[in-house]
């Protein structure tokens, strides 16, 4: 298989998704394009563009591992991990013939991460979460509740609710309060019980609205769901309007996620609309 390069025709890229949270992946191995906020809010957009969550571009690593993941979010901000991204970069760089093994380490604005394919199967090394002792409350129109803060390192506040109809239709980003807690602004996750080892939850991403799954949402919400239901069980089921993904914590605190990555189309975007979105 080639390698993916660049051209006139502009970059080549790779659509797909993990769990419904879905991504265009950029290949740029000469680092030939930058990427401006107008062409990922073009390229995420799902009227003029091909439509996805975020972008990942394929770039190669400074250090330490072979391949950076630049990650955006469909606004053009930057985040500094992604988990369902990390799933589908990782397919991605399979896909490309960029990496050919199955076991390999990507490089994101989060720290190195160890990633594994098995199939359409992928577990991606999340790293260690932290918390804090402060105090956050999440708010949906008149309703509220206590959150818990995790990072992971994106920002995550998550609420346990009764009903995640609770949440109502996201539209309008939920109230997180104080805003010192969180001054880059936060991720908000609303969870429900299954089981002892069984959540689920629905989720509202900064920069991009609610979404069909959040990789690293998962892992905070399992994370805060093991202290609160005081459960032995190391891995943990968390269903998501697009699937579900299982959470696993080590007895050292490091947590992995595990899901499908599924490759929609791959293609070569046009020079002009790339260069007219510059």
């Amino acid at each position: 298989m080639t390698t993916p390069s660049a051209s006139r025709s502009g970059p080549r890229f790779l659509k797909g998704h993990g769990t419904e949270n879905d991504f265009v992946v950029l290949f740029d191995p000469d680092q030939r394009y930058g990427l401006t906020d107008r062409q990922v809010q073009a390229l995420c957009s799902r009227t003029r563009g091909l439509g996805a969550d975020g972008v990942l571009r394929a770039v190669p690593a400074e250090v330490g591992a072979d391949w950076f993941m630049d990650y955006r979010n469909a606004d053009g901000s930057i985040a500094e991990m992604c988990g369902n991204g990390a799933r589908l970069f990782a397919i991605a760089l399979r896909d490309a013939g960029l990496v050919g093994v199955d076991s390999f380490t990507l490089q994101t604005r989060g720290g190195e991460r160890p990633v594994s394919v098995d199939g359409d199967q992928v577990t991606v090394g999340m790293g260690w979460a932290s918390t804090s002792d402060d105090a956050a409350v999440v708010s949906v129109g008149e309703r509220q509740w206590a959150a818990t803060p995790v990072w992971v390192p994106n920002p995550h506040a998550v609420a346990f609710v009764d009903d995640l109809a609770e949440a109502g239709d996201l539209a309008v980003t939920p109230g997180v309060t104080p805003a010192s807690v969180f001054p880059d602004g936060v991720n908000v996750e609303f969870v429900v019980e299954r089981g002892p080892a069984h959540v689920a939850m629905r989720v509202h991403e900064r920069g991009v609205g609610e979404t069909r799954s959040c990789g690293t949402g998962a892992v905070a919400v399992a994370w805060a769901w093991r202290r609160r239901s005081g459960t032995t069980q190391e891995t943990i089921q968390v269903d998501v309007p697009g699937g579900s993904v299982f959470v696993t914590e080590h007895r050292d605190g490091q947590l992995d996620l595990g899901g499908p990555a599924v490759i929609v189309a791959r293609g070569v975007l046009d020079a002009q609309w790339w260069e007219e979105n510059a």
